[in-house]
């Protein structure tokens, strides 16, 4: 059973200019609140036309939470999970960084994502419950969900492995991976059955990434088999970013294989 302890107890946050919003949300008594990306229109496809009506759902990078609230709307009762402003980012430890000041920086955009989603929060009288952590260190005592969301995170994490590991060990019925399919990915994608990861960092960078891999939907789908999630289905759509639109690739993969506890 869910460990009440886990929990991140609800923030009264009042100030709007206090939040960073990931997405653009519509928040009652407030309206229309710009984010960098907007999902409003395209949420079901970047959610794999799942239907999460009666599912519990564990939310991996929940950001201000838009898609979790979106997921709730539809019936589910959802678990977010994200880092705090106390826990580490994977930043690329580059060189020429100032890795410090990098991290202080991180923090700051931690606090201000945590401040969007308790605000949102409240507008929106949700009953979700936030765990705050790091993709490492998914606390078992969660229990089990039916579902798991990874909303375009894998790329920013040093071992996106783990990190499926850690949260597919609590899933019984499904996972859902969005990442994105720019151009240069869908040239690789020439050869599909191909399952690489491309390390993105390089020496000519210039100021702090948490940018990691490019991630083909191959080596998705052999990872998630590898932890017993075989049945498989990938599609792409486009997605609203600033002031053009991008590609994504989303892959929901059904488990087919006994639960094991790793």
């Amino acid at each position: 059973m869910p460990n009440n302890s886990i929990y991140a107890i609800p923030q009264k946050v009042t100030d709007i200019k206090e939040c960073g919003f990931y997405h653009t949300m519509d928040i009652p008594g407030y309206g229309v609140v710009k984010g960098l990306f907007d999902l409003r229109q395209g949420a079901r496809e970047y959610l794999g036309n799942v239907d999460f009506n009666g599912k519990r759902v564990l939310e991996l990078g929940t950001a201000s939470g838009f898609l979790c609230f979106h997921m709730e709307s539809k019936g589910a009762e959802v678990v977010s999970y994200d880092l705090s402003e106390n826990d580490l980012w994977d930043i690329v430890p580059h060189f020429k960084n100032d890795y410090e000041k990098c991290v202080a920086e991180r923090k700051k955009s931690a606090k201000r994502l945590n401040n969007a989603y308790w605000f949102t929060h409240e507008a929106l009288n949700s009953k979700a419950r936030l765990v705050n952590g790091t993709v490492y260190a998914i606390p078992r005592e969660i229990g089990m969900v039916d579902i798991s969301t990874f909303g375009a995170i894998l790329l920013h994490v040093r071992d996106p492995f783990l990190a499926l590991q850690n949260a597919l060990r609590l899933t019984r019925e499904t996972v859902i991976i969005t990442e994105g399919a720019g151009s240069y990915l869908l040239r690789k994608m020439r050869l599909p059955n191909l399952p690489y990861m491309e390390f993105v960092p390089t020496t000519r960078a210039v100021g702090y990434s948490d940018t990691w891999w490019k991630l083909s939907p191959s080596v998705l789908r052999r990872m998630i088999a590898i932890l017993g999630f075989e049945d498989v289905n990938v599609s792409y759509h486009w997605q609203k970013y600033m002031n053009h639109k991008v590609r994504f690739l989303t892959i929901v993969g059904r488990r087919t294989r006994e639960y094991y506890d790793y």
